[in-house]
């Protein structure tokens, strides 16, 4: 316990090498990691940002764009790359982090790539803990319960968002998926603001606007601007978004080039709009989605997916294999 100590120690204090351990020791499930995750004291206001969309739209360029522009402003990000999963090893195909390879050596800039691990959601099951480890980052002003002149204890009041730690917290937490399977929903389900990533002449654009993933952006992004159709395509999705079921928000549509880093102010000021604009009942909802998604990966922890293959090779030989069968007695 006290190696645990002593990592969550130097994570409070802004150590970004005790950061990168704590996540590789919770992501792969080393000896600790239970001791670190029920220890973990971290801010709950810092800001999860989901980027979502279809493959091709660009959305690493993009948050590249963003890291760019937000580390001008000595804000701090730390990034969430969620990777496909190499169907050989079960590592991280890594690919989004090298799109980000300029941000390596920022300070302001911290960024780490998580395998899906077989999830077809897209999303890693490690996600929403390692999201609360980047959380607990830097922030040693926090204190559990302070005594109040009257004996009684007195919660540590805390900045909205960010910079708590001495400066050394994150501003705000970047979470950017795959973009395939349901990934898209999942994300909503993690974040406080999702922005959704769009752009024209990259697949069907009509079944992508008819899917479900429009019912789930804060923020819609048309990236390549610059591309042939692109206003066009903007004012439909501004016509999709206008007829959903009104609220206190309306989703704003913005046409943006991340190439050029057009739109990219505008992005982040919408975020902040809409992060101030986030009630209790979606702050309920988020918690509520985490809940349930912990619980569902602890009663599968010990179901291992390399024994499952290995069982389902043997028996699918047979004549009489069935799949549902299988499923129930394994």
């Amino acid at each position: 316990m006290s190696k645990t100590k002593e990592i969550l120690k130097q994570l409070a204090t802004g150590d970004k090498k005790a950061l990168a351990r704590c996540i590789t020791i919770v992501e792969n499930e080393l000896s600790g990691y239970e001791d670190i995750l029920s220890s973990l004291k971290f801010n709950k206001h810092v800001p999860v940002i989901g980027f979502t969309g279809p493959p091709g739209a660009g959305k690493s360029t993009l948050i590249n764009a963003l890291l760019s522009l937000l580390s001008s402003k000595n804000k701090k990000v730390g990034v969430i790359a969620i990777d496909p999963t190499s169907p050989f090893n079960f590592g991280s195909l890594l690919g989004d982090r090298l799109r980000m390879s300029e941000h390596f050596s920022d300070e302001n800039i911290f960024i780490r790539s998580l395998a899906t691990r077989g999830s077809l959601g897209g999303l890693s099951a490690k996600a929403i803990e390692i999201v609360d480890v980047m959380r607990a980052f830097g922030n040693y002003h926090q204190t559990p319960s302070l005594p109040s002149p009257k004996g009684k204890e007195m919660s540590a009041q805390l900045p909205p968002f960010g910079g708590v730690g001495g400066g050394m917290a994150f501003d705000y937490i970047f979470l950017e998926t795959v973009g395939v399977g349901q990934s898209e929903v999942e994300v909503a389900g993690l974040a406080d603001t999702t922005v959704l990533v769009l752009a024209p002449g990259f697949g069907d654009e009509v079944q992508t606007i008819k899917s479900g993933i429009m019912e789930i952006g804060d923020i819609f992004v048309v990236n390549k601007s610059d591309s042939l159709g692109a206003e066009g395509f903007a004012k439909t999705i501004e016509q999709l978004v206008h007829s959903r079921e009104k609220n206190n928000w309306t989703p704003p549509v913005i046409l943006a080039s991340a190439t050029n880093k057009k739109g990219t102010e505008e992005i982040i000021e919408k975020i902040d709009e809409h992060l101030a604009k986030t009630h209790n009942d979606k702050k309920v909802f988020l918690l509520t989605e985490k809940a349930y998604k912990l619980i569902q990966n602890n009663r599968m922890k010990n179901l291992d997916k390399k024994k499952l293959q290995a069982e389902i090779e043997k028996e699918m030989k047979k004549k009489d294999f069935n799949l549902y069968t299988f499923a129930r007695q394994f």
